[in-house]
């Protein structure tokens, strides 16, 4: 079944499947529990027919004994080792699939940043969801089947030999028909599914995921509708695309139980004369014909089992590019004992595919340093934070950390030195004390309680039902915009690393609040660097040095002015006059 995949199907499944980490000897132990299973279904058809004809020609009961307590052994070792195949083989692929999980996010957590903000929230979901369940059912589903069915196949090939050697030539030639014939058909089926479906599946996602998220937008603005609808649609394809493979899949079911009745209807056709002959035992005719029934048990699973292995593969595919096998893996490290700093010469930003924003900026961020970066909204504030932390590939000129480029630094290195707090940085649906040591996990509780003060949440802490253990919905849905924010601040306030990038410390804050809190950031351990990104210009006293951005043309934007806040205001007419706006 695996030459039936495409080469590039084959690749990936090449790179995923060892990041499984399968324990051999398990799966080993679960394809053996298996095969004893189908055998003992096989063993109790052919028992319970030898049975029932010899007993027909009514011999001492005595002579019947051994073969009615096989029945009774294979009747209960069938029920029992399937059940203990079932948990052997699904703790292989359970573990399986939380190991590729593990795998997975590890490389995501060194992969470049723009690529993964790049997808849609909805597709990275089905990715790191359903992909990674699709890749660990290879295991159960695929793996395990077909080396059960090719156990299992030959020994009863070889046993009905024994008894009729044309007997077993055709239940070969049907075994073959029905594990080689229904499996190629239902690729084909999988293969007219998966493509047909990949899209919806991936749409179904993304708009699931957006009207979860944003449902009280949608609402408002009236286009909620509109979204259940485009949802509806996609359920449609998908189910229209699903009907359309399962009449192949049909096919090839049908040809697997034809293949079923041909052995049984041969084993007819050969033993009837065999037995008027002499050559066969009358009692032998009801195995020869009886025994094919359950040895197309195992034939029947490789259908599903190639369905399986197609979509699989296409799992696979999507994980291998969503860890992006075209990208260099090798990452730098920092220079042992450098002096922490983080430097911008000549640097041009921008998104990969996008065009450069802003050129031209030279900035020096050291510990003790405070820095502050004003500029309008969409003019690529949060861009050079993102490039300056390493995050992003410079479109030109340098970004440095620690003296070496940022870009590639390995980001365990790169973070100890820098942290970012972003705009949209996500709350966890989990304590506020676990939201906190997300930055540093050898937090105190005490220290996290002087981290909320510092951050303007003391009242709101000590009105918690649970205080440091209270829960907190994902993505900050239970608490409003100002404590999220707050919340944040604390938490970046919390980061060990000796350099701190915040972006918009003051959204969703009254003036006052705004200027609190940008007052404590400011005012943090002196010999910590912080660059603060914000719009809110007159709490900036404090900083040693203020960064405009803006556009002088109709070009990328570029440093337009920089110095101490009161130089600013007294030397540039737009920036006083939005001190004096927000003062009154």
């Amino acid at each position: 079944m695996i030459r039936l995949l495409t080469p590039s199907e084959r690749t990936a499944l090449r790179r995923i499947l060892p990041l499984l980490r399968i324990d051999r000897r398990m799966l080993a132990l679960s394809i053996l529990i298996g095969s004893c299973g189908l055998g003992s279904a096989i063993a109790l058809s052919a028992t319970s027919a030898w049975l029932i004809a010899r007993a027909s020609e009514q011999p001492p009961v005595l002579y019947l004994t051994v073969a009615a307590t096989a029945v009774r052994l294979f009747g209960v070792s069938r029920a029992v080792l399937r059940y203990c195949q079932r948990l052997a083989s699904h703790s292989v692929a359970l573990n399986g699939m939380d190991a590729l999980r593990q795998n997975l996010y590890a490389h995501m957590s060194r992969r470049r940043t723009d690529r993964l903000t790049m997808l849609r929230r909805g597709d990275l979901l089905a990715r790191t969801g359903a992909d990674v369940d699709d890749v660990g059912d290879l295991v159960v589903k695929t793996i395990l089947p077909a080396a059960v069915c090719a156990v299992v196949g030959i020994g009863t090939v070889i046993g009905m030999t024994l008894l009729s050697p044309a007997t077993g030539l055709v239940l070969a030639l049907c075994l073959l028909l029905s594990g080689v014939v229904a499996p190629v058909l239902s690729m084909r089926g999988a293969r007219l599914a998966e493509a047909a479906s990949r899209r919806a599946r991936t749409e179904l996602a993304a708009s699931t995921m957006t009207i979860m998220d944003g449902a009280t937008e949608l609402q408002v603005s009236g286009v909620e509708p509109v979204v259940r609808r485009t949802l509806a649609r996609t359920e449609d394809a998908l189910t229209a695309a699903t009907s359309r493979a399962s009449r192949v899949l049909a096919i090839a079911a049908g040809v697997d139980r034809l293949a079923m009745g041909l052995a049984v209807v041969a084993a007819l056709v050969i033993g009837v004369p065999a037995t008027a002959s002499g050559s066969l035992a009358p009692v032998l005719l009801a195995v020869i014909v009886l025994t094919p029934l359950a040895s197309f048990e195992g034939t029947a699973e490789l259908g599903p089992a190639a369905a399986q292995l197609v979509r699989s593969a296409a799992a696979a595919e999507r994980i291998a590019a969503l860890l992006g096998e075209d990208e260099p893996t090798a990452e730098h490290d920092l220079p042992a004992g450098a002096a922490p700093a983080v430097e911008a010469r000549g640097l041009s930003i921008g998104w990969p595919g996008g065009p450069v924003v802003a050129e031209g900026i030279d900035l020096d961020l050291r510990p003790g340093r405070r820095i502050a970066l004003v500029g309008p909204s969409g003019i690529g504030k949060t861009t050079l934070a993102m490039t300056l932390a390493g995050m992003l590939e410079p479109r030109a000129g340098r970004s440095l950390i620690c003296g070496v480029d940022a870009w590639g630094a390995s980001r365990a290195h790169a973070s100890s030195v820098v942290t970012v707090t972003a705009e949209d940085a996500h709350v966890f649906a989990t304590t506020v004390y676990e939201n906190l040591r997300v930055a540093r996990v050898d937090l105190t509780r005490d220290d996290a309680a002087a981290l909320l003060a510092r951050a303007g949440l003391g009242p709101w802490l000590a009105d918690l039902p649970d205080g440091l253990d209270t829960l907190i919905g994902s993505g900050g849905t239970t608490v409003s915009g100002g404590e999220r924010r707050r919340l944040l601040m604390a938490r970046a306030l919390a980061a060990p690393a000796p350099l701190m990038i915040v972006d918009e410390a003051g959204e969703h804050l009254d003036a006052a609040t705004a200027d609190a809190l940008m007052d404590a950031l400011l005012a943090a351990d002196p010999a910590r660097g912080i660059l603060v990104i914000t719009h809110r210009l007159s709490a900036l006293e404090a900083a040693d040095e203020v960064v405009v951005l803006d556009r002088q043309g109709p070009g990328p934007a570029t440093i337009v002015a920089r110095g101490p806040h009161s130089r600013i205001v007294e030397s540039r007419a737009s920036y006083r006059w939005a001190v004096e706006q927000e003062n009154r």
